[in-house]
């Protein structure tokens, strides 16, 4: 799969389909999707860049639907576990799925200037990686993949 991010889209679609498939989910797999997880679930549809949990918190309160951390920590650790969000370990951060129906290694490529991330598949146990886990009998359970550079759309607005 490509990686998604960048590229101009229709945002909107994005974000609907992003929802739809997570309520398709949870549904197929007994999940409650609470009126907060939908709505932090939603939040971070709205933008590709990753957001952090006191950045979500803020959105919450003004929406009247919590002040506390851990109502956007809890919904955060939810969507999560559940493959619908992942965190951005160097931001500290966290964003939407963007491939939410597949079971997937994610990497991630950051854009130092903008903040905007987009989200590609990384198959590490076929790579170097993988290699140097098989030589020891070392067991990949979970990877995390994270580059940092220039998006194209900050390339192209960079003077020359």
């Amino acid at each position: 799969m490509d990686p998604i991010g960048f590229e101009q889209h229709d945002h909107a679609a994005c974000r609907k389909g992003g929802l739809a498939e997570v309520e398709r989910r949870c549904a197929t797999q007994g999940l409650h999707l609470t009126p907060v997880r939908r709505r932090v679930l939603e939040i971070l549809l709205e933008e590709h860049r990753a957001l952090g949990a006191y950045e979500i918190l803020d959105r919450l309160r003004d929406e009247g639907m919590g002040r506390q951390p851990p109502v956007a920590y809890r919904a955060l650790d939810f969507l999560v576990k559940h493959g619908f969000a992942h965190k951005i370990e160097q931001l500290n951060a966290f964003i939407a799925c963007t491939h939410p129906g597949t079971d997937h290694a994610a990497a991630f490529l950051i854009c130092r200037i903008c903040h905007s991330v987009a989200e590609a598949i990384a198959e590490p146990a076929r790579g170097n990686l993988g290699r140097a886990a098989a030589e020891t009998g070392f067991v990949i359970e979970r990877t995390v993949t994270e580059a940092q550079g220039i998006c194209p759309n900050c390339r192209e607005e960079a003077p020359a």
